[in-house]
């Protein structure tokens, strides 16, 4: 598909998303989200395409979150795809791993996008903000609930409830930046990541996410320990199933497929 507000390139069974309105710190209107919301429709659903990046283009931003200019000029409140902010903030169905590559600012939705990620990378001259309460708003794209899950409740209320900048290094330190990255290295680091992702079966990838993240909605370890998940019945009847433990008997790499 064409696109106008993001670029999307594939590179083996890699996708690379990287958003594309540098002239606002690749903060996003409605027309990206609707754009976007395909872009990642289109990756989900095509099974040669195991793990994606998100990040932003330019040197000075990953997104700075919801196109407030934009919103101002429009008629009624600001409307979401059904998957959220970014195409990605809603998106609770995808089990396929993204990588956020943070290269600068990241504010507001731009965070919520990063939160909703399954990794992040920081270069060490990102910021991240929730500054949402400062200009009469909220972070309604998932930021109040994957904040404090991420890092705790009182660590997360002390960003949440000021809409203070936070560095890469605290956000590392604090646990929502999985690792950091030179000053322009974030999308290097992440494909470093992804080449290491994609040395892994993507159906083991799969239900390691989904049960991950939905194992966590259940109270107590041995809940989600005896739940079912539908990735990893899908898992158990692959092909990867069988061919990991055979090339491992064999010492040779395994030769993976998604289905």
């Amino acid at each position: 598909m064409e696109t106008k507000y993001c670029t999307v390139e594939r590179d083996g069974h890699l996708t690379i998303v990287t958003l594309a309105r540098p002239e606002v710190m690749n903060a996003l209107h409605k027309p990206a989200d609707d754009e976007l919301d395909r872009v990642w429709d289109d990756f989900a659903a095509d099974p040669d395409q195991w793990i994606a990046i998100v990040t932003g283009a330019g040197d000075r931003a990953f997104c700075a979150g919801n196109d407030l200019k934009f919103q101002a000029r429009a008629d009624g409140p600001r409307r979401y795809p059904k998957s959220g902010f970014c195409g990605l903030t809603a998106r609770f169905d995808l089990d396929k791993p993204v990588i956020a590559a943070v290269n600068g600012v990241a504010m507001g939705g731009g965070f919520e996008v990063a939160l909703a990620c399954d990794i992040v990378i920081a270069a060490e001259s990102a910021r991240f903000a929730l500054p949402e309460p400062r200009l009469g708003m909220a972070a309604l794209a998932g930021g109040m609930h994957r904040l404090p899950r991420a890092i705790g409740v009182k660590r997360a209320m002390g960003i949440l409830l000021t809409g203070r900048h936070v560095s890469a290094r605290e956000g590392y330190e604090l646990g929502f930046v999985t690792a950091l990255a030179q000053q322009q290295g974030a999308l290097a680091e992440a494909k470093a990541w992804a080449a290491q992702m994609l040395e892994c079966s993507p159906m083991s990838l799969r239900a390691t996410k989904q049960a991950a993240m939905r194992g966590l909605t259940f109270a107590d370890v041995e809940q989600a320990y005896r739940a079912e998940y539908e990735a990893v019945t899908r898992l158990r009847a692959s092909k990867d199933y069988v061919e990991g433990p055979r090339a491992f008997a064999q010492k040779r790499k395994p030769v993976w497929s998604s289905d």
